[in-house]
């Protein structure tokens, strides 16, 4: 019925409620086989939902233990045949451009991945990569590029355009001036529409606190930085791929906490050691 989510900059932790006045949910995962069933629940329920499936295809070498692109492919059919079409939306996200995946690398494993995700999602979210300082070390020596804007735009009309003529619209997430030069729409990750759409009601929603470019309604997030195991080089929610494994290995399914990094007593939250 609830969670507790810890302060990523210290404070008390936030309670989230899990059903009551819940409208929906919006998912993100790069594999939602160990979830089906969770899914099931939700439905159950009556609660909308849409998931965000991240699938990129890229080299072991950036991504160490991601599934498979053609195994991603069939959980998304999974999905779609399960609970109805319009409640995934494809994430081909971040765009890193680097010496094993140069603009031409990009253009054909997109083509690829849309050729198989074709009427099986209509909209493709994605953003160029954002350059943290956590980030440039973990792409120490992988060649990472940062191309001047003109060059990204040129690849984005390019895949926007592989994507329309498979039935998929791309959109552009939390980047106005990019998606201006390139004439793209921007992205709603937590589009209220489309779970309204799903719900088969219309659900209220207001914007408030998103950065610049961000068209979000308003919304919970219950993750946690430092959660998730899959090893992506360019993961700007990881800094240590070890504490993030230790972490997932002791999360507790009856905990309050996604991972077991905090306590609760009178004096607030507290690491446990």
């Amino acid at each position: 019925g609830h969670c507790l989510v810890a302060n990523p900059y210290g404070g008390p932790p936030g309670r989230v409620a899990l059903r009551d006045g819940v409208d929906g949910y919006v998912f993100w995962t790069r594999n939602i086989a160990p979830f089906l069933d969770a899914l099931d629940l939700v439905a159950a329920a009556g609660l909308p939902f849409v998931v965000h499936y991240t699938l990129t295809g890229y080299p072991r070498r950036l991504e160490r233990r991601v599934a498979e692109a053609g195994r991603s492919i069939d959980a998304i059919a999974g999905l779609v045949s399960r609970f109805g079409g319009g409640g995934v939306v494809w994430r081909y996200d971040p765009i890193l451009l680097s010496e094993l995946t140069p603009a031409d690398w990009h253009i054909d494993n997109f083509t690829r991945l849309a050729d198989r995700l074709a009427g099986l999602v209509d909209e493709v979210a994605v953003s160029w990569l954002d350059l943290y300082r956590k980030t440039l070390r973990n792409l120490k020596g992988l060649g990472q590029i940062d191309p001047p804007a003109e060059q990204k735009s040129a690849l984005l009309r390019c895949l926007a355009a592989i994507a329309e003529t498979r039935g998929i619209r791309l959109t552009l997430c939390t980047e106005p001036d990019l998606a201006q030069r390139s004439g793209l729409a921007e992205a709603r990750c937590i589009d209220a529409e489309r779970l309204g759409r799903r719900a088969g009601r219309a659900i209220a929603a207001r914007h408030k606190g998103n950065r610049p470019g961000c068209l979000c309604a308003e919304s919970r997030d219950i993750g946690a930085y430092d959660s998730c195991p899959h090893g992506c080089v360019y993961c700007y929610a990881v800094a240590s791929a070890a504490a993030a494994r230790a972490r997932f290995r002791a999360h507790d399914p009856n905990g309050d906490f996604l991972t077991p990094s905090h306590r609760l007593d009178s004096a607030g939250p507290k690491k446990v050691k």
